[in-house]
């Protein structure tokens, strides 16, 4: 029982959203097999990777307050100064944006910003642009959050791309989130831009890779970032 409890620990965790498209791959690929072997390993790759698109690995989230946190495995992307979509209620004040774009290989499972509450949930149908592009969160398939702590409001939307074609959402409204805890994801190559507040400054870099629920975006209250995890 032990081995079996330590090759568990070994490996990475699957999200249930992804038990259908693999079981469904993995279905195909037997049949492949039967039709003519190379189309069965071919359909073996396939659903490999499929297996490794909808892990789940286990992420630590710095806790101090006043830290954002990335929503999003991705590259930084964009890092502007826009006003946010009108259906996050938050006004027609410009504010900061960053962008991570995350490629069909990047781990798709969203987790939240900062803890709170999430206090709006709003879906917009669109386009299936290129997710890289700006227009893209204006004019894509979008689902949009708002998350209200007791000091601020950060908003984040996930924004569907050429490939994606489902945005999942885990939560709803009303509900209590921590800091980096799953709310979501999309289905197959996406963004999600995080709008924060007026005088936040971004503390990450466009082309800065970003790991969902541990790097951190920005901090509210300002100080070291650097030294976020040590301790003693």
């Amino acid at each position: 029982m032990s081995i079996v409890n330590s090759i568990r620990q070994q490996l990475v965790p699957i999200t249930p959203e992804g038990y259908p498209f693999i079981g469904a791959f993995a279905l195909v690929s037997l049949i492949l097999f039967w039709v003519w072997t190379p189309l069965g390993w071919l359909g073996a790759v396939l659903t490999l990777w499929c297996v490794y698109f909808f892990r789940d690995p286990p992420r630590v989230t710095p806790v101090r307050e006043g830290l954002v946190v990335a929503p999003a495995d991705g590259r930084i992307s964009q890092i502007t100064t826009t006003p946010p979509p009108h259906e996050l209620g938050l006004g027609d004040k410009a504010l900061p944006r960053v962008s991570i774009f995350m490629s069909v290989f990047n781990c798709h499972v969203n987790r939240s910003p900062i803890s709170g509450r999430v206090e709006k949930i709003v879906y917009q149908p669109g386009k299936f642009l290129n997710a890289d592009l700006d227009k893209a969160s204006l004019d894509n398939e979008r689902n949009s959050l708002v998350i209200a702590s007791d000091k601020t409001r950060i908003a984040v939307v996930q924004i569907a791309g050429l490939v994606a074609r489902r945005i999942v959402c885990f939560v709803r409204e009303g509900q209590p989130v921590g800091a980096g805890e799953r709310f979501g994801m999309i289905r197959f190559g996406s963004r999600l831009d995080v709008y924060l507040p007026p005088n936040a400054v971004p503390v990450v870099a466009v082309g800065q890779t970003a790991i969902a629920g541990e790097t951190v975006l920005a901090d509210l209250n300002g100080g070291n970032v650097g030294n976020i995890f040590r301790s003693g």
